[in-house]
């Protein structure tokens, strides 16, 4: 008898850490985005993104309001960036060529704000809430 109240003590402790850790897990859910290379072209500086929405929503239209720091820890540029339209559940590759900046200075990029975010039943700010950013280039990405 004690065995088995022990038992179902530890099975119903298990289920409601699983299903705290799936709550999390479901707020959590946000865009994506990573900074994946960074190469040299005529222009100045092709920044390659990785953008994946986690979202239940597909967003129609998001543009990203980056901040680019130079290797002196300054600003060298603000870069209105549009990612287009991310499909729930999906991910896309997104390049920009940014005129008259040298990849090898750039030392870090910053996701300022998401001016434009649009899809059905798609609250303005949601591009925001939750993002996840990393970077796979020497540059580093915050969000």
């Amino acid at each position: 008898m004690i065995r088995r109240t022990l038992l179902i003590s530890a099975m119903l402790s298990a289920a409601a850490v699983t299903g705290a850790v799936a709550q999390e897990a479901a707020t959590a859910k946000g865009l994506d985005v990573e900074l994946n290379a960074l190469a040299a072209s005529q222009k100045g500086c092709l920044f390659t993104f990785v953008a994946g929405n986690g979202l239940a929503q597909n967003v129609s239209k998001v543009s990203f309001e980056f901040v680019i720091f130079n290797d002196k820890g300054t600003v060298e540029r603000l870069a209105l960036l549009d990612f287009r339209d991310l499909p729930a559940g999906k991910s896309k590759v997104r390049q920009f060529d940014v005129p008259g900046i040298k990849c090898e200075t750039v030392k870090n990029l910053l996701i300022n704000d998401a001016p434009v975010c649009e899809g059905e039943g798609l609250d303005k700010g949601r591009c925001m809430d939750g993002i996840v950013t990393r970077s796979k280039a020497p540059a580093g990405l915050d969000g």
